[in-house]
């Protein structure tokens, strides 16, 4: 049996653990001092839940010292370009084609197309391209094409729009009718027969989230004054769908009409009008005389207008506008806006000479001189904007 011994002069045993305690103990304390440091960083960043937007751009575009509108996008260069934003993806529609470029500004997918209105709408991840008043409509995801529809002379597509499930309500002029309603699933199958109406003009429709329901804009006379009557559909009901139940927007003409926490939203030129599942009016804003100029509600929550003081003119105010019709901000305007654009908890406003980004209290978070040509900004949810030129478009990152 071999001899076992132990030199306490030369084995070197006794030293090497409290070495290695010592090593343990120190990254310990790094450890500790790092998370203490983190948190304190993360309450201070994520106070407002802005910082967790910080990582999303620092792992999605890397470090932020390039944030300086630097050209990421280039297309067909034409006056008229409409542009959407799907995750990474540009879609970019002229008159003569219809464009989705990736994020390195690489083309995915395009097509050749004659309109002489062009106009560009999105929801569900998806964008709908169609031309007012003529006879094309494509729908295009991050990937490219997923349908094409056509109609024909005599029932030119009016509108159209995407809830968030990607279904697609699409409003056309119709023979014998003043206006008709289809609807199409996520599959672009037609769901129901087609709304046509015989009494007044329909101008506008969309399908709520849920995608129960069908509610139509249409616009007629009362006493010799325009009115806007807002009919909803049941789309759940088999065979030939009757109204549920209808309200009016009497005190001005609806542009637009959507949804947003679960809230039918009608954008006037007056006043925005809250209603529910049920018709039933819930809140509105008025906009007490001021004129609007422009508008977007794909923010989370919260609408932004710009109202002007004036007919024509800079002076106004550009406001946020919740589902329960409260001001959540305010700020006045004296300078030219180009473009607007809602996004996540973000409002970008793209000036004559910089482009902010606020929060929706309207309390500036970024902004950036020097945007050269840009005419038109798309902010993301991440807060990120793109600063869009009749040709090329460029990566703000705050």
């Amino acid at each position: 049996m071999a001899e076992r011994t132990h030199d306490i002069w030369n084995d070197d045993d006794g030293e090497e653990r409290p070495r290695k305690r010592r090593k343990a103990r120190g990254f310990l304390v790094f450890f500790l001092t790092l998370a203490a440091v983190l948190a304190v960083v993360l309450l201070a960043a994520y106070r407002d839940g802005t910082g967790f937007d910080v990582l999303r751009r620092y792992f999605n575009y890397g470090s932020v010292e390039h944030a300086s509108g630097d050209i990421l996008y280039e297309y067909d260069t034409a006056a008229q370009n409409r542009f959407a934003v799907l995750g990474d993806a540009l879609v970019v529609l002229s008159e003569t084609s219809l464009q989705v470029l990736d994020q390195d500004g690489g083309q995915i997918w395009s097509t050749n197309v004659s309109m002489e209105n062009p106009a560009l709408t999105q929801g569900g991840g998806r964008a709908a391209a169609y031309d007012i008043g003529g006879g094309s409509l494509y729908v295009v995801d991050e990937k490219g094409l997923v349908a094409a529809l056509t109609a024909g002379e005599e029932e030119p597509f009016i509108a159209a729009a995407l809830n968030s499930k990607g279904w697609l309500a699409v409003t056309a002029e119709k023979r014998n009718f003043k206006g008709t309603v289809r609807v199409y699933d996520r599959e672009i199958d037609q769901v129901i027969a087609e709304f046509d109406s015989s009494s007044r003009f329909v101008v506008d429709a969309c399908v709520t989230d849920d995608c129960e329901t069908l509610a139509a804009v249409t616009l007629g006379q009362e006493n010799s004054v325009f009115v806007s009557n807002v009919v909803l559909y049941d789309l759940t009901q088999a065979g030939e769908v009757e109204p549920a139940a209808d309200y009016d927007v009497s005190d001005g003409l609806v542009a637009w009409i959507g949804q947003q926490d679960g809230k039918l939203v009608t954008v006037a030129d007056t006043c925005l009008t809250f209603a529910d599942g049920a018709g039933e009016i819930t809140a509105s804003y008025q906009y007490n005389g001021a004129y609007l100029r422009d508008y977007d509600l794909s923010g989370d929550g919260f609408a932004v207008l710009l109202l002007n003081r004036y007919r024509s003119g800079s002076v106004g105010r550009l406001v946020t506008v919740d589902p329960q019709g409260a001001e959540l901000g305010s700020l006045d305007v004296n300078e030219e806006v180009l473009s607007i654009s809602a996004a996540g908890r973000y409002i970008a406003v793209l000036y004559t000479d910089r482009v902010v980004v606020y929060n929706q209290d309207m309390q500036a978070y970024a902004s950036l001189k020097g945007i050269g040509s840009a005419k038109e900004v798309l902010v993301r949810a991440d807060g990120s904007a793109l600063l869009l030129s009749s040709g090329s478009a460029g990566l703000f990152l705050p």
